[in-house]
């Protein structure tokens, strides 16, 4: 009897076990199944909002073709999906953009005035043509493992500046930092380099509605001008010249370096949410992201893509 109540026991907690096992492995499943689904989802707004800009160019008089701000929030049987509109002219050229305009970014994303020093040198380096003899870069490249040499040319992937000296994975992709005491998040993402340079980017005027905070600094803008144009284009879009006039006084030197809209190149950021059986959206969201070019008339298509990110980071 006591032998039967031991292997009934041991039986009870195998089959225990393989409940949990099972039941696990069915969540990852669905878990699996709805991020690929999701991940469809951004794709097929992405795609639905480059043909969008490009239907636009084509009709101006067709209102619904227009983003309603700086993104387009589409709607769909699946769920909901939200396009963000992020010219190249929001962001500084990596390739172009002064000495002064770099360390002013970085310091405005947090680094120590040294720190950002020995990066703008770093890269002015990477992007400058070859010395006549070994740069005081080349041989803190050489002695990594694997080595390389810095290509003393211009960056052609902004991807590139990982590999520059001084340049952590925080520093390029962002971090979280903690919020102001009072407010209703207790952390918020602190934007990196590869959301405020570009190989497209600008060294003129930047767009007003979608730069980012440090841009706006980095340019000259007064601080308190930045907070006030965040919290003005987080309600309505910078629509008109009459809208940015208004900033005049308080923007500072930086203010007649600020455009709204961009040129031909754009980043479009497509964030979808899944609508569950009841009616509620998913708390899981899927990021794609791609990099446009508006041709002009007479090439082969209105429109290339130069860059597809399957996985990127949600910006809302």
């Amino acid at each position: 009897m006591l032998a039967v109540l031991w292997l009934s026991a041991a039986l009870s907690a195998v089959a225990f076990s393989l409940a949990n096992t099972v039941r696990g492995e069915t969540e990852r499943a669905a878990t699996a199944v709805d991020g690929l689904r999701s991940e469809y989802l951004a794709g097929a707004a992405l795609r639905r909002a480059i043909l969008y800009m490009d239907w636009a160019r084509k009709h101006p008089e067709e209102p619904r073709l227009k983003p309603p701000g700086a993104a387009y929030p589409f709607t769909f049987p699946e769920g909901e999906t939200v396009v963000e509109i992020i010219p190249e002219t929001s962001k500084l050229s990596l390739n172009q953009a002064s000495g002064e305009d770099l360390l002013r970014l970085l310091m405005s994303l947090g680094l120590d005035e040294g720190h950002a020093q020995e990066i703008v040198a770093a890269i002015i380096d990477w992007r400058s043509p070859s010395p006549a003899g070994p740069s005081p870069f080349d041989g803190y490249y050489q002695i990594l493992r694997p080595p390389f040499h810095a290509p003393h040319a211009p960056f052609q992937e902004v991807e590139e500046l990982l590999s520059v000296r001084g340049v952590t994975p925080d520093i390029y992709y962002g971090t979280w930092a903690r919020a102001p005491e009072g407010t209703p998040r207790r952390l918020l993402a602190r934007n990196g380099l590869a959301d405020c340079v570009s190989v497209f980017g600008s060294t003129g005027q930047f767009d007003v509605n979608t730069a980012p905070p440090a841009v706006l600094t980095a340019i000259g803008v007064a601080p308190d001008a930045i907070a006030a144009i965040v919290e003005r284009r987080r309600v309505s879009a910078f629509r008109t010249p009459g809208d940015l006039a208004a900033f005049a006084q308080s923007a500072g030197p930086g203010f007649g370096r600020l455009r709204i809209g961009g040129n031909s190149i754009f980043t479009l950021r497509a964030t979808a949410r899944l609508r569950l059986a009841n009616g509620q959206l998913s708390d899981l969201r899927r990021t794609v992201a791609a990099q446009v070019k508006l041709m002009p008339p007479g090439y082969d298509a209105s429109y290339h893509i130069l860059r597809w990110y399957d996985n990127a980071t949600p910006g809302f």
